[in-house]
């Protein structure tokens, strides 16, 4: 019996024990089922399905003249599905794979016809769904490549397949005038650390838009695949910005500065054109030369680079003088031999003085550092807190609140800051001991030009969704008026003088008034002082002069080849005007008092091109355009007339486009269907195809411009 109890106490126990442990699975289960399962089949989904964010449009970009500065183009990737027509039709699928292969063999032209039909054939043994056949195709060739067998809808008897092509879009970031204002124009990083520059940066939430997204699923290989052709939530394309700038002037400006770096050998440099009363700039450009010896756009010095700004500055001290009524133009002020002792250091003349005594107006027209040095030590030694508040209140003091990113803040001390010394007034009265951007200290000659008013710059003026108006940016007025009437009327014809008496007068254009001012200045390099001999060479000034409607700044850094402002800096700032004076007719009167005229002067030339518009510009000058066998000329040192010829573009037929300028010729051949290659710069002198040659579309001609 004890046996027998023994044995039925252990089977009782085996099966408790069974009993115990199906129950524990069970409530691990019941666990795993209601508990954790909702993690578990998180994490499942995870692994197999995603969501892919699609990438909205963005807003493009756009000069003040409607030309399109950025804008967004589509690119795709293209991926072929091999079960898209089904497995019981093999005989469909292998009756166009060979068409298939060499479509895309032709069009591509990176693999041979049997190395794609490899490929297909391939991908359709292992049924794959999602094969990879090219990737950065355009929109245009995207369209051709549609038309290809198997890659478009089509019937079989009565039997419809649908494509088997899947096709997975990016967008890519073009600037159709590539480098034209590009580091104004900027870029959106996103990729790590979030950088942004210039307008694509500042305006990103406008730009932008709303990206949309598509279901995703993972299957073998890793390959994510969507679950359904169609986006499940569509993008909404970003809003567009209309700038301030102004195309052809950005041009001129480019080429302008770039010339004459190359001339002066120098660094670097930025020029900035700006609308006096809305302050709308109109052209900025920034060149650095780079370790090619080629000069690019990397930096934006003009509203990045705070360095001392030399004698462009003495503005601001004259200006303070006038204002506060301490002297008057015809005041004078003793500069001896060009010298003048302070503690420590000896302020000098750039060149020796043809006497002694000057007037305030000779002493600013002549660029005098002692004459401005010792009138500001004589009427502020005792305050200098009044000079430098007088300074602040210029706006020399603060930023200017720009639209883009990345301006530099201004360092204009005061008798309380820690590195004011014995001569930190006498330096800062011809620009030394200051950090002041370019762009800052154009402001204030526009605000001279603009009758004591300061002005912030403008880079945007408006923001456009879907054609319609989201924000409007008009002029922001940052100071009224930074000094009496009187006192900026003095300022102006001070700065007429330097023009027509003094640093500047070999800048003057006998078409046209303007006023300005030269400036140079040794620049700092850190803890080696000014020892280097490297020197910043700058002009800064306005035109007209009588009615002011355009301010510029120049800027150019360390030139080997000379220094001083005027001969530097000054002759972009000449060339610059010249270019923007010849073709803005609103700044050359009426008719009647327009420098080209009927009356006894030769008939300017016109090149070929559209006779209505080339009839506008001939009666805007004050021309009757009848007779055209008497108003054309082939090229502008032909020594008769020829017979003017109207272009007519005909797609297929190559256009006669020399003697015009890039953009006209560019115009004429892409629309007769051409492609175009440009070499060099200026105007086309010779073309690779012989003008009425009848071509095939897409042909590609190159342009030699001169």
């Amino acid at each position: 019996m004890n046996i027998r109890k023994s044995i039925l106490m252990r089977v009782y126990l085996a099966f408790g024990l069974m009993v115990f442990g199906a129950l524990l699975v069970f409530g691990k289960l019941l666990h795993l089922q209601y508990v954790d399962g909702g993690e578990w089949r998180a994490l499942v989904d995870s692994l197999t399905i995603r969501e892919r964010v699609i990438e909205a449009a963005r807003g493009n970009i756009y000069a003040n003249d409607g030309s399109l500065l950025a804008t967004s183009v589509p690119e795709y990737e293209l991926r072929f599905d091999a079960m898209a027509i089904p497995a019981e039709a093999n005989d469909v699928f292998n009756s166009k794979v060979d068409s298939l292969a060499t479509s895309l063999a032709n069009f591509f032209k990176d693999k041979s016809a049997r190395q794609y039909l490899g490929l297909l054939k391939n991908a359709r043994a292992k049924k794959q769904r999602y094969m990879l056949l090219k990737r950065d195709v355009s929109h245009q060739d995207l369209k051709v490549v549609k038309t290809f067998p198997l890659l478009k809808t089509f019937r079989e008897g009565k039997k419809r397949y649908s494509t088997s092509l899947v096709t997975v879009s990016e967008n890519k970031r073009i600037l159709p005038f590539t480098n034209l204002a590009a580091r104004t124009i900027g870029y959106k990083n996103t990729k790590g650390e979030e950088v942004l520059v210039g307008l694509e940066g500042a305006y990103g939430s406008y730009i932008d838009g709303t990206s949309g997204s598509q279901i995703m699923q993972r299957i073998a290989g890793g390959v994510w695949v969507p679950v359904s052709r169609e986006v499940q939530v569509a993008p909404v394309d970003g809003s567009d910005i209309i700038s301030t700038l102004d195309v052809n002037m950005q041009d001129m400006a480019q080429r302008a500065l770039e010339k004459q770096l190359i001339e002066s050998d120098a660094d670097n440099g930025c020029v900035v054109l700006m609308e006096v009363k809305t302050g709308e700039v109109r052209a900025i450009a920034n060149f650095t030369r780079d370790h090619q010896g080629v000069f690019r756009e990397k930096y934006n010095y003009a509203i990045a680079q705070g360095a001392d700004p030399g004698s462009t500055f003495k503005i601001a001290s004259f200006l303070a003088l006038l204002d506060d009524g301490l002297v008057d133009t015809s005041s004078t002020v003793d500069i001896g031999n060009g010298t003048f002792r302070v503690p420590s250091h000896t302020i000098r003349d750039s060149h020796a003085p043809k006497k002694s005594v000057l007037t305030v107006k000779e002493a600013f027209e002549q660029s005098s550092n002692v004459g401005i040095a010792k009138l500001i030590d004589t009427y502020y030694g005792k305050n200098p807190g009044k000079y430098t508040a007088k300074l602040h209140h210029f706006g020399l003091g603060s930023e200017l609140g720009l639209q883009i990113p990345g301006e530099a803040k201004p360092w204009v001390k005061h008798p309380d800051s820690k590195s004011w010394s014995k001569l930190s007034l006498v330096q800062m009265a011809y620009g030394y001991e200051l950090r002041l951007t370019p762009l800052q200290m154009l402001s204030l000659y526009n605000a001279v030009a603009n009758d004591g008013k300061l002005v912030a710059p403008l880079f945007v003026k408006e923001i456009r969704h879907l054609g319609n108006t989201v924000e409007k940016f008009e002029a922001r007025v940052i100071n009224k008026e930074i000094a009496s009437p009187a006192a900026i009327k003095k300022m102006q014809d001070m700065l007429v003088g330097v023009m027509t008496n003094g640093t500047g007068r070999r800048l003057s254009s006998p078409l046209y008034s303007s006023a300005g001012k030269t400036g140079t200045a040794q620049m700092n390099d850190g803890a080696r002082g000014y020892g280097m001999r490297r020197y910043q060479s700058s002009f800064a000034g306005y035109f007209p002069a009588e009615n002011p409607k355009y301010s510029m700044i120049v800027v150019i850094r360390n030139p080997r080849k000379g220094y001083y402002g005027g001969a530097i800096a000054g002759p972009v700032f000449k060339e610059l005007a010249d270019m923007v004076y010849a073709n803005d007719l609103e700044l050359q009167g009426t008719l009647a008092t327009r420098k080209v005229n009927s009356a006894g002067s030769k008939v300017p030339y016109t090149l070929n091109g559209s006779k209505d518009a080339s009839s506008a510009v001939y009666e805007a000058l004050g021309y009757q355009a009848s007779n055209w066998n008497t108003l054309a000329m082939a090229t502008e040192g032909d020594a008769e007339h020829k017979v003017f010829v109207e272009t007519d573009i005909k797609e297929g037929v190559v256009p006669n486009v020399v003697g015009m300028g890039l953009m006209d010729a560019v115009f004429a051949m892409e629309n007769a269907g051409f492609k175009t290659k440009i070499n060099g710069k200026g105007k086309v002198v010779n073309q690779s195809l012989l003008a009425g040659s009848k071509m095939k579309k897409g042909t590609p001609i190159v342009l030699a411009l001169n």
